[in-house]
């Protein structure tokens, strides 16, 4: 279960790291427009979403659990 969040938080920043190009990269004005920033950002968030639920669904099902922080006695 902890490679599968990591990989998702992995793709999560690959999809921030990949906006972030896009915002940086000159464009041709004459070219006409493309959302490609737009749509990077569009997939982080929906990965984001997709791995909340999926913790959601693993701390659902068993697969994993919160262990906090220790009190003490």
């Amino acid at each position: 279960m902890k490679i599968v969040i990591v990989l998702m938080l992995v793709a999560v920043l690959a999809a921030l790291a990949g906006a972030g190009l896009f915002m940086l990269k000159k464009r041709d004005p004459d070219a006409p427009a493309q959302n490609h920033m737009a749509r990077a950002l569009a997939l982080r968030v929906a990965l984001s979403v997709a791995l909340f639920l999926f913790i959601l669904l693993s701390w659902w099902m068993g697969w994993v659990r919160p262990t906090g922080i220790p009190m003490g006695p």
